[in-house]
């Protein structure tokens, strides 16, 4: 037993399932036990029961459109992380790269994090309106000021005999930049920008509670706290959690697929590997990834499809879920399209190698 008590210990997969599964009964338990009776330890006003909470589910879902506000939600923090990245990583690697850009902006560029993301909310307003744009803006703001200067310091961060080895070999700027700039800070950035996802969640309740285009803000904010359905209120809590945890997921798994030099030197994921990760497992969690992108992307050619040419009527589903946010759906499942394309192209071309050199 002394594995459980050592400093920094390891933990096997089965011991890390045992005690996971034991963490969120007892949290349960403890949650039961404080909110039982007619007379709970806490008002019910205070912290709602289990159960209660749960049962809440059906009411946001026939009274307050909660798939719907949901996808709204889920749409402004995807646009405006795409926003955010489409400027901040252009922009970091001028900066980190040039001299002559770091001079000029790396001391407004420090500035800037600590400029109070909610006092901006009036200049936002004045600046993009009242509406999904001025939102959609406002979030990539939140996520540029801290994502910059990071971009810069994982430039800093790469390590010079990388560099040394390209510049013996003679490669120009652009081939340094493009072998070893890009796939070194990416991913090593990548973590960064999975933290930052939990972060963004915390400027859509309060960017959706100004204006009534909805989302789970709104809801919090307007529908449950004020008409005192704390039942709601924690609903919504844990249902942000889980889109957490579900986003989370989602960048890890691209950070495998992506970077996967990452897993290789630690040991952790390589899929031409025979180590314990090679596991049935692991097998099966990467089938379903597999099986679950695809079932994704076909969904999406088939609602897109109908978007543009109405092959279903004219449904539009896509638009009704995700409103003026539409467009960064588009923008993710055809990045994946493309991205499954031309790795479908190149392992194509590699078996074509392989059959002609042997």
């Amino acid at each position: 037993m002394d594995w459980m008590f050592e400093l920094r210990g390891k933990l096997t997969k089965r011991q890390s399932l045992v005690l996971g599964l034991i963490g969120v009964t007892l949290f349960f338990a403890v949650w039961i036990l404080l909110t039982y009776g007619e007379n709970p330890i806490l008002r019910r006003q205070i912290l709602p029961g289990p159960f209660s909470v749960f049962a809440s589910y059906q009411d946001l879902l026939a009274d307050n459109d909660l798939v719907v506000n949901t996808a709204k939600s889920i749409g402004l923090n995807l646009s405006g992380y795409m926003l955010a990245l489409l400027i901040t990583l252009p922009l970091g690697f001028v900066i980190g790269l040039f001299p002559l850009f770091r001079g000029l902006f790396q001391r407004y560029m420090e500035a800037i994090r600590f400029v109070p993301l909610t006092a901006t909310l009036g200049l936002f307003i004045v600046w993009f309106g009242i509406g999904v744009s001025m939102k959609s803006m406002f979030m990539a703001f939140g996520i540029f000021i801290f994502l910059l200067p990071v971009v810069v310091q994982r430039i800093d961060e790469v390590k010079s005999v990388y560099l040394k080895t390209v510049y013996t070999l003679g490669a120009t700027n652009w081939q340094t930049i493009r072998t070893v700039y890009i796939p070194s800070v990416m991913s090593r950035l990548w973590d960064d920008i999975r933290i930052m996802t939990a972060i963004s969640w915390t400027y859509i309740v309060f960017i959706e509670a100004n204006g009534s285009e909805g989302g789970i803000g709104d809801l919090l904010m307007r529908g449950a706290k004020r008409r005192g359905r704390f039942d709601k209120v924690f609903a919504l809590l844990i249902l942000i959690i889980l889109i957490g945890v579900f986003q989370d997921k989602i960048f890890a798994y691209m950070d495998r697929k992506l970077f996967p030099h990452k897993y290789q030197a630690k040991g952790k994921y390589d899929h031409n590997s025979t180590d314990d990760k090679n596991t049935i497992w692991s097998k099966i969690v990467d089938y379903c990834w597999l099986a679950l992108t695809w079932i994704s992307l076909g969904l999406y050619v088939v609602f897109a499809l109908d978007e543009f040419f109405g092959v279903l009527g004219n449904i539009n589903f896509l638009t009704y879920l995700f409103a003026d946010t539409v467009w960064v759906i588009h923008f993710i499942f055809l990045s994946m399209l493309s991205y499954k394309i031309y790795g479908l192209i190149n392992s194509q071309k590699t078996k074509a190698n392989g059959a002609i050199s042997t």
